[in-house]
Order: C-alpha cells, then structure tokens, then sequence
C-alpha cells in the first residue's frame, strides 16, 4: 500500500553551479546570445562600444559620485554653522 516516493537523484557540483545539466545550460546561453547579438546589430551597437559605454558609465559615476559625497560635506557644514551653536545654548540653558 506505500508507494515510494521517487527518488531523485543528486544533482553534481557542476550541475548546481550551471542551474542544469551544462551542455542544455550552454545551447540555451547560445541561442539567447544569438539574439541578443541579431537585435544589438539591427540597432548599430557593437561589443567595443557596449564595453566603452560601460567603462565611461563607470567613470562617471565615479566622478559625479565624488561630487557629491564633496557637497553633502559643504551642506553638512553649512547647517552645523547654525544647529551646534543653537544646540549647545540649549544644553547650557537645560543645565541651570
């Protein structure tokens, strides 16, 4: 009357790591690529400018980034000119 579960068996490193068996995961990866690439030449994108843009992308970031980690100090500075010093007459003032 029991019936057996089916038994699964284990998948190996290598499968785990693929998400399936490797060769299905590559032909899959291969015709996604396929057109993937078919589409970015119907539109005159090529690898060299994909990579370029993302390099440019990154450095911008990077750059503007800086920018404004520079401008929060500037803000923070600016509203410490006037919280500290109203800050600490409060202090003073709770204190007596």
């Amino acid at each position: 009357m029991s019936q057996d579960a089916p038994t699964e068996r284990r998948r190996s490193t290598l499968e785990r790591f693929f998400g399936g068996h490797p060769l299905n995961v590559i032909v899959k990866l291969a015709f996604i690529s396929l057109l993937v690439g078919m589409t970015m030449s119907f539109f005159g994108l090529d690898v060299q400018s994909v990579v370029r843009g993302a390099i440019e992308l990154v450095h911008d970031t990077l750059r503007d980034g800086m920018g404004i980690f520079r401008d929060l100090g500037g803000f923070i500075l600016t509203g410490a000119a006037l919280v500290v010093p109203i800050w600490l007459l409060m202090r003073l003032a709770r204190s007596r």
